[in-house]
């Protein structure tokens, strides 16, 4: 009786890494490229950048003079920059989106 208990806990413990790596990641963690959508929808949610990390983001997503960002209470940054010779709002959703008001 005691060796099938061993061999029970035995097979449990070997499956359990299996199973946990089945289990599906969050889809709501920040991206770690930068990248424009130009649909002027920052999407609202808990945002974890910094003020610093977001105009970081913005620039390498092509905009330069990143100036003015605040954070909004949906967890959006915003402010304005430049893209070619003109001057654009900008919005920072939590996923990374950076998006131009129309």
């Amino acid at each position: 009786m005691r060796i099938t208990n061993v061999v029970l806990l035995g097979t449990a413990l070997l499956a359990a890494p299996t199973l946990a790596q089945t289990v599906p990641a969050k889809n709501n963690a920040a991206l770690k490229t930068a990248h424009t959508v130009d649909d002027g929808g920052a999407r609202n949610g808990a945002n974890s950048f910094t003020q610093a990390q977001a105009r970081e983001h913005i620039a390498k997503s092509g905009f330069t003079n990143v100036s003015g960002l605040t954070k909004d209470k949906s967890g959006v940054w915003h402010g304005s920059a430049r893209k070619g010779a003109h001057t654009v709002h900008v919005a920072l959703d939590f996923k990374g989106n950076v998006s131009t008001a129309k």
